[in-house]
């Protein structure tokens, strides 16, 4: 399988990290923020949503379970004191036995 090509029934777990200077830092907030194909857009936030991890100082993940084919993006960002944001998406290629 090639990287960032997903197939329906998958788990994809995003990762992002919040640095500052080059060094992972924790921010003030953490937001995680994925849309599916059909446009719809879910908002997790750290410490409210169990789904969004930390996994040690700056270093964020939550997981996507895949259930549509088509582009999911995806962007975990920190606001207030070292705000930035990482962003990526992949692609889930339907089944070839549908």
């Amino acid at each position: 399988m090639a990287a960032n090509i997903y197939d329906i029934g998958d788990v994809v777990r995003c990762t992002g990290t919040i640095t500052a200077s080059g060094t992972a830092v924790d921010p003030g907030t953490v937001l995680a923020k994925y849309r599916n194909p059909a446009g719809s857009v879910t908002t997790l936030t750290y410490g409210v949503d169990a789904a969004l991890v930390k996994d040690a100082a700056g270093i964020y993940r939550f997981d996507i379970s895949i259930l549509t084919e088509g582009v999911y993006y995806y962007r975990i960002e920190g606001t207030g004191t070292n705000a930035t944001a990482q962003e990526g998406s992949f692609l889930v290629r339907g089944s070839q036995l549908d």
